[in-house]
């Protein structure tokens, strides 16, 4: 793309259709996307099968390769979207696993004092759009997709990171927002949905 680099990020609950989203943006606007390293983490086999003993190795793993990721995005020459930002992993999952005592308060702190130093060094999205979906549209997704790992996950699960979105969502102040509701919103198939999220997201590039 010719003009300056910007930076597109995609915030949403399992299901909401993130990766859908990345991929759309990134064939209509020649963006380069920047998944997340889900594959890659060695205690996520160890998590499922004990939360509490492997908690917080993970989600130290998940911050340190998103601030990898995060550096690696914003040096790269030309505009870039983001599946799933740092963000999420403490506003959302970590604070998840604190709430429901996976993480001890003494992890927690750790965790959230590693976060807040490296977010002050990290450049805000240029826009970060939320796909906003209630529970029932990403129970629905996910079984559509179906990703055997996923199958299982309880719906007061879905339902506290929906909330946790939400919150996070209304303090969000590092950048220009974008709500997507996903409930009533079909990017893909309706042309007219398509078209209007192509002019608002335009105006950022």
């Amino acid at each position: 793309m010719s003009g300056p680099r910007k930076y597109i990020a995609v915030a949403g609950n399992i299901g909401a259709g993130k990766s859908t989203l990345v991929d759309f943006l990134r064939y209509r606007f020649g963006l380069t996307p920047f998944f997340e390293p889900n594959a890659q983490n060695p205690y996520l086999t160890l998590f499922y099968d004990d939360m509490k003993r492997w908690a917080f190795h993970s989600q130290i793993y998940f911050l340190t390769h998103k601030f990898r990721l995060h550096q690696q995005l914003t040096d790269h020459p030309g505009t870039v979207v983001q599946d799933r930002t740092i963000y999420e992993d403490a506003e959302i999952f970590a604070q998840n696993l604190y709430r429901t005592k996976m993480m001890t308060p003494e992890e927690y702190a750790t965790y959230r004092a590693l976060y807040d130093a490296i977010i002050g060094t990290l450049r805000p999205p240029d826009l970060m759009i939320y796909l906003r979906a209630d529970v029932r549209t990403v129970r629905r997704r996910i079984k559509l997709r179906g990703r055997p790992e996923e199958q299982s996950l309880p719906v007061p699960y879905l339902r506290r990171l929906h909330d946790l979105y939400e919150d996070w969502f209304a303090r969000y102040d590092r950048s220009p927002t974008l709500v997507i509701p996903i409930d009533k919103l079909d990017y893909i198939e309706d042309l007219v949905d398509r078209i209007e999220i192509i002019r608002t997201i335009e105006r950022y590039l």
